[in-house]
């Protein structure tokens, strides 16, 4: 499982850049992580003011330096509409966790679609990742529907984590083994122009 990229590796689609995330975001960092509509299934507290999105954005800088995660700014026309990252590495076993947050006027348009499988496809192709996990909470029906519709399946056995880890959450995940070559393709030409992932 490779975690080690530098340059930051930047991805394109049809409408979006995913790019690293900088402290030049930290207002329109701070606005979406205030949003109580996008907090509303997210145990976390909201980022206040401009300070507490600037030490955020340092910790994600330093964790993505530190080859513990990776974190995307989902743009826009240069706009910041939300953002993508896979963290919690199982490195023995080639899993990672996918995150994911959009902006409420941004919703309901295909963008977050667009971004995750861009990042599906870099982990699986570029990574080497072989299980991506999701852990939408129970309710958040935008999310599970994201998620079933790109291929994730639901772990009723809780082999990712247990029930009791689970504390409430669902477990999603999917597996790179369960595609063809040919199918992994396909979904990069679906939705990602490769020419332009740099």
């Amino acid at each position: 499982m490779n975690t080690d990229f530098s340059p930051f590796p930047i991805l394109r689609t049809d409408r979006l850049v995913l790019r690293s995330l900088e402290l030049d975001d930290a207002q329109a960092i701070q606005k979406l992580r205030s949003d109580a509509r996008v907090n509303e299934f997210l145990d976390r507290a909201a980022t206040n003011n401009l300070d507490e999105a600037v030490a955020f954005i340092k910790i994600i800088q330093k964790s993505v330096e530190e080859g513990d995660s990776m974190y995307w700014a989902i743009t826009c026309d240069d706009v910041l509409i939300g953002t993508i990252c896979l963290y919690n590495w199982d490195k023995k076993n080639d899993i990672a966790e996918i995150g994911y947050e959009l902006k409420v006027d941004a919703q309901g348009k295909g963008y977050m679609s667009e971004a995750i499988r861009a990042v599906i496809y870099f982990a699986f192709k570029t990574m080497c990742v072989k299980t991506i996990t999701a852990f939408p909470k129970q309710g958040n029906v935008k999310s599970i529907q994201l998620l079933e519709k790109n291929n994730f399946v639901l772990d009723n056995t809780f082999k990712f984590k247990s029930e009791l880890d689970a504390n409430g959450y669902l477990v999603y995940y999917f597996n790179s083994c369960s595609l063809s070559e040919s199918r992994i393709t396909l979904i990069a030409q679906e939705m990602i122009d490769m020419a332009s992932l740099i």
